[in-house]
């Protein structure tokens, strides 16, 4: 892929997002009995994605939308209403249309908030991190220690912590997951998660406790994913964040380029 950032190419840093999380959620659907009652429905060039169990956006957005007909749109907020859960739309510039707007506003729905889609073509030009940062790979036995991080590097309830080790732990043997640690002299700091498809490589998730956020941690992880996407030979490197936040600028130091910002589509009754 050219670092030239096209219509294709907008598309294919979206379609890598929409594979991640496919894989994340079809592993959580294959569980016995379903317990996160996990569900994915394509709707046309979209795909619906949706959890009633794990609450927020995360896990129930539609990606991939597209305008071609106004019925399309029609039963894929049928659809979220039938789940009882907030339909959301991700909305890249590369499929945002005139029609698609009106005919959302229309609707009820209005736009809320952006979100940072990045990228890079993989190199070999690697930063070493601070002297006192170590990063590996994360152990099958440490997911208490991943989730830990996560749910406090979040700011999430301390509720939360058993599903996020659950969650994550049943990707560990799945093709295409990588889980890393960075430690701070031997303590356990930061988290990051990546997922390497056709190619492609996906910095997911990644979190640090308070206490040792803006210390390098991050970036660190970030250049150990990098590595290991070059090591596997992908052609494309893609990340996303909130806009303007510590996150998109870690990955902008580590040379991955802005390749557009999403438009986030919310009903106005959520």
């Amino acid at each position: 892929m050219s670092t030239i950032m096209t219509f294709n190419a907008a598309q294919e840093i979206e379609n890598a997002e929409i594979d991640m999380l496919s894989s994340r959620l079809k592993a959580l659907q294959a569980m016995s009995e379903n317990p996160m009652q996990v569900q994915l429905k394509k709707f046309g060039s979209a795909t619906a994605f949706s959890s009633k169990i794990i609450a927020g956006p995360t896990f129930n957005t539609v990606k991939g939308i597209a305008f071609t007909n106004t019925d399309e749109i029609d039963e894929i907020i049928s659809y979220y209403q039938s789940l009882q859960i907030p339909c959301r739309f991700e909305i890249t510039p590369a499929q945002g249309t005139t029609e698609l707007f009106q005919y959302l506003s229309q609707k009820d729905f209005y736009q809320s908030s952006f979100h940072t889609a990045l990228y890079s073509i993989p190199g070999q030009d690697f930063s070493l991190p601070p002297s006192n940062i170590s990063v590996r790979k994360l152990k099958e036995n440490e997911f208490h220690t991943f989730a830990d991080i996560y749910v406090q590097g979040f700011n999430m309830p301390s509720f939360t912590k058993d599903g996020v080790r659950r969650n994550n732990e049943i990707l560990y043997n799945q093709p295409g997951w990588h889980f890393f640690i960075a430690e701070v002299q031997n303590t356990p700091a930061s988290i990051g998660v990546l997922y390497i498809n056709k190619g492609v490589a996906s910095l997911a998730a990644s979190a640090t406790l308070p206490e040792f956020q803006r210390k390098g941690c991050h970036t660190a992880l970030i250049q150990k994913r990098i590595e290991t996407a070059v090591e596997s030979n992908c052609n494309l490197i893609v990340g996303q964040a909130r806009f303007g936040s510590g996150s998109q600028n870690n990955m902008e130091r580590a040379h991955m380029k802005i390749a557009y910002t999403k438009s986030i589509w919310t009903a106005k009754d959520m």
